[in-house]
Formats: structure tokens, sequence, C-alpha cells
């Protein structure tokens, strides 16, 4: 990583485009607080999701720590053009940390910066240009506001706008870490949905109306966008103790995937069929942070008492997932080829076995019925979600100091029947055998008294 530093540099440089950090100062963009005035159902939705927390993350704090740690600070600006964009271009960052930066950077991804962007540079690594002209930028070409001007912009209503910080790519290797827009892209809703149709809609894993008002003052309106901008994490906003966030991303995980079980008895193993199938989510399942990110089967076989005999994709004393376990995820590798976590000394893809858009996942398990094992047999299969490994939040926050979640996404049950002996049930055909030699005996007899 030592021997890459100069290039990190330019490359981050760059990435700024024609605006110099520090030409703007944070405070000529308002605090969301001024928003809310008018806006106040928007702004309650923003508030406590990610979009606001992207620099108060604490997941997010510890990994930007360590990794400016290991790089000596290169990572800073390049991390935080996304989390606290508003800090970046005002020069308080770098450094990084909340000593030097203003209140109004601390909020993230927030109202006035959103709506003062106006232009895309291109897609990720932070591509977005802002202008402040005193303008708002939004989807109505009708909006009419007292404390502000208004303006029409087609970029807010599509997902290149998502894409800016959607997309991330190691700025040396340009090996990619995030994909979320190229995943969508890429995929079978390029042309029917955008982004902003399933994150900003009611709807989970499809567009649905919204109508009401953007603001107070403001017209009857057929649709407005929501911003919870809803994802997947659960854990981080169960964390910061938003509960709407949290369950609203539970919700989102547990539509995404469907799973269908068979189970079959093949003479003495139990053949099982898992299929899964990404039904709702517009991009890879899972996305986003995918080299922490874990998705897995789990199956169980239990005889008829309910004891179990068969598991694989349990978590073992450590909170680690069983390494026999199918797991749908991004392997990262560092220079010597060994997998690793830490997106800043990634230097190729070692695996994505990700599930696509629409795509279907058959998966095959066969274990052998023990002998004795009274049935039923009863077979459970889920598909298990969380946000992190708890490898990766130990090396964060210390060993068992912070636990993501297990979420069950989807899940199956299945019986296999064994079929039981009848209570005077003996050997087979001993009753033929028997009556032959019964025959036989009579005839010796008969014989010899001939005689």
């Amino acid at each position: 990583m030592r021997g890459i530093i100069p290039i990190v540099a330019i490359v981050c440089t760059l990435l700024a485009g024609s605006m110099v950090a520090g030409a703007i100062e944070s405070s000529d963009f308002d605090d969301p607080a001024v928003c809310k005035g008018c806006h106040a159902e928007i702004y309650n939705q923003w508030d406590g999701s990610m979009h606001s927390i992207a620099y108060t993350d604490p997941v997010y704090l510890a990994e930007e720590e360590m990794a400016s740690n290991e790089t000596e600070g290169l990572t800073d600006t390049y991390c935080a053009r996304c989390h606290t964009p508003i800090g970046v271009l005002s020069g308080e960052v770098p450094p990084i940390g909340h000593e030097n930066i203003s209140e109004v950077s601390k909020k993230g991804l927030q109202c006035d910066f959103c709506h003062n962007v106006n232009k895309s540079t291109g897609i990720g690594n932070g591509a977005f240009m802002v202008a402040l002209d005193g303008f708002k930028r939004g989807p109505y070409d009708d909006s009419k506001s007292p404390s502000h001007g208004s303006m029409l912009s087609d970029l807010h209503t599509k997902s290149e706008f998502c894409g800016m910080c959607h997309d991330v790519n190691h700025p040396v290797t340009g090996i990619p870490i995030e994909t979320t827009y190229t995943e969508w892209k890429e995929g079978p809703y390029n042309s029917t949905t955008q982004c902003q149709d399933c994150h900003m809609t009611p709807g989970i894993t499809h567009f649905e109306a919204n109508p009401g008002k953007a603001s107070g003052i403001g017209p009857d309106r057929d649709h407005i966008y929501t911003h919870y901008f809803v994802g997947g994490n659960a854990a981080v906003t169960g964390v910061i103790g938003s509960e709407v966030h949290q369950q609203m991303a539970e919700e989102r995980l547990k539509s995404a995937a469907t799973l269908v079980l068979e189970a079959e008895k093949k003479v003495s193993e139990a053949e099982i069929t898992v299929k899964v199938t990404n039904v709702g989510a517009g991009h890879k399942l899972p996305t986003g942070l995918t080299e922490a990110r874990e998705a897995w089967i789990e199956i169980m076989a239990k005889d008829a008492s309910g004891k179990e005999f068969y598991h694989v994709g349990g978590l073992d004393s450590d909170g680690e997932v069983d390494p026999d376990a199918v797991m749908y995820h991004v392997v990262l590798g560092d220079a010597s080829g060994n997998p690793t976590v830490k997106v800043w000394e990634s230097e190729s893809v070692l695996s994505d076995n990700r599930i696509l858009p629409k795509d279907t996942r058959v998966e095959k398990y066969n274990f052998a019925i023990p002998v004795g094992v009274n049935g039923p047999i009863t077979v459970e299969a889920k598909l298990n979600y969380r946000s992190a490994s708890q490898k990766f939040l130990d090396e964060l926050f210390g060993k068992g100091n912070v636990v993501a979640p297990v979420i069950e996404m989807a899940g199956a049950e299945d019986t296999i029947e064994l079929g039981k002996k009848a209570p005077d049930e003996g050997v087979p055909g001993f009753e033929s055998i028997f009556a032959l030699l019964s025959l036989l005996v009579v005839a010796y007899l008969v014989r010899r008294n001939g005689k």
C-alpha cells in the first residue's frame, strides 16, 4: 500500500473536480433543522436514516480510523467525500474525526447538500458537483418557496444520482469495492425501475405512489418521494435507536428473497434441495459493503421428538458462521492473495457468488439418516443475513463488544416420512419358507410310516 501512496493522493485530489476543497464554507449549507420548518414530514423520515448518520455511523467511524491509521491518512478524503461531502468540500476533512468538523458537516447526506447537487461527473467515488446559487433542485418544475429558489432537476429522479456514491472502485487498482449502481445498470430492471422507485417510495420492492405535499404550504401532488432511504442495514439503525428505520430495513430484507425446500429419502440418506431466488432486489443480493455482509443458508434436521441430528450453517461459540455453509458474498484479496475485509488492502476479487436480480440458486445437501431415528424427520431451511461478520466487528470494536443481529430473510420446512414396520412383521418371505418346511416334514413322516 505504501508504494501507491502518491497515486492515491493524486486520485483523491482529482475526485474533487473543479471545486477546490475549502473554496466554500460549511456555513454556506443550511442545517437540516432549517429545512424542517417547511418540510417536517420529509425531515422526520430522513432523521435516523443511514444517510443522516453517514458520518456518525459507529461502524464507519471505526473502520475509517483503522484505514486512516494503516494508510497514514490517505483514505480520509476518499471515504469522507461520500460520508460527509460538506466536510470535504469545505476543507474540514481531512483530518478525520469530530474535533474540527462543524455540526452541519456531521449530518452526512443531508437536505441542503443533496438539493444543491447540480451535476454528475460520472459514476462512483463521489462524482458530484454542487452549485450554491440559492436554487434547490428536485423533481418538480412548479415548486415555489418563500425562502429559496426552486429548480427542476431530472438528475434527482434517476439512478445516476445514487450511482455517484453507490459505486466505489479502488482508486489505484480499480477493482470494484461496492457496485450497487452497476449491478442495477447491468440487471433486468434498468429500463423500468430507478433506485428511487424502490428506496424512496412506500413500496418495498416496487414503485408505489405516495400522494401528499412536499411541504406544508405546497400543493397536493400525486406522488411525493419518501426520505427514509431504507436499505438492508437493520444493525446500525438498531444501535442508534431508530426503531422505524430498523423495522423497515428488516421488512425490506424479508421481502428480497424467497426460499423453496424439497426434502426426500433416498435409501438411507436424505436429499435436500434448496432454491433461493432474488425476487425483490434490483441489484445483487446482498449488495453494498459486500466483503463484510453475510447472507447464508442454514439447514437443520430433527427427529419426531424434536431432537436435532443434522445442522449446517449455524454459528459457533465465537459467533462465526459454519465454514461449510453456503455463503453469498464477495471475498477480496490482498497483495498476497489472502482474503481481506480491509478494502484499502484489496488488490483482487477472489470470489463473488452473490445472487443476481431475478436469479435462482439451487443448492444440494445430502446426509445419512442415523439408524434408529424415529420419523417423520422435519427439515428446516433458512436464508440468514447480517450486516457484518463477528470477526470483522471484533476487529473494529473488540471481542464481543458489538454483535450484529442475524435476520431470517426467508425460510421453509418439509418432512421426510420413514415408514414403520408392523408390530408382528417378521422376516420377509419367512412364512413361505416355513410352509415349505412343514410340507417336507409331513411328506417324510408319511413315507416313513409307509415302510
